[in-house]
This record gives C-alpha cells, structure tokens and sequence, in this order.
C-alpha cells in the first residue's frame, strides 16, 4: 500500500503538469521553496495543513484523489467535468442542472427521452 505522501506527490506532479506550470512557479504560488514542491512530489515531504490547503486549491486537485486514491477517476471527461462544475457561479450550475432535467424528459409524440 502507497504512502499518503506518495499519494499526494503524484497527485501533485499529475495536476502540476496538467496545468502546464512548474515547479519553480507552483512554489512561488503556495508560498514555499521548489525545493519544498521537488520533495512533496517525490513523495518526502510530510504537510501540515497550511501548507496542503493552498497546495490543493492552487492546483485544483480532487481532495478525493489523496484521500480515497482506491476510488477509479481516470476517465479524462469526468475529470474536466469536475473542473468545470468547481468553477460555475450558482446561476451556472443552475442552467446545467436545468439542461440534465429537460434531457430525461420524454418526447409526447415518440416516448424516447
């Protein structure tokens, strides 16, 4: 069984990577060294919560994915979809959830959703 700091460095090199910055500006952004960010991806790095919070907001991780990493999300769409939802302000999220309603309503003339 993985470590929780392995879990959480490849997490981090994972949503690093996928937004394309490195580690020299990924450290600047949480307020630590890169040395700091080289040793949380290398999975050496034990955090205290002031360090993991702007860890997960800045890189926008799936708290999910350190915490229950047994759980499968590799599934790039849902992944993107999360992303997503996180950013909708509530009139947003309003109009998706109207537009999952109306795709489950059935046609009168036909019956097919």
């Amino acid at each position: 069984m993985q470590q929780p700091t392995e879990i959480l460095g490849k997490a981090v090199k994972k949503a690093r990577s996928r937004l394309g910055i490195t580690q020299l500006k990924l450290a600047e952004d949480i307020g630590k060294s890169e040395r700091t960010v080289i040793k949380i991806e290398g999975g050496a790095s034990n955090l205290k919560l002031d360090s993991l919070y702007p860890l997960i907001r800045v890189l926008k991780i799936d708290p999910n994915e350190v915490f229950y990493p047994e759980i499968e999300r590799n599934d790039p769409t849902i992944q993107q979809l999360r992303l997503m939802i996180e950013d909708c302000t509530a009139e947003e999220a309003g109009v998706l959830i109207v537009s999952d309603k109306s795709s489950h309503v059935q046609s009168p003339a036909t019956g097919i959703p």
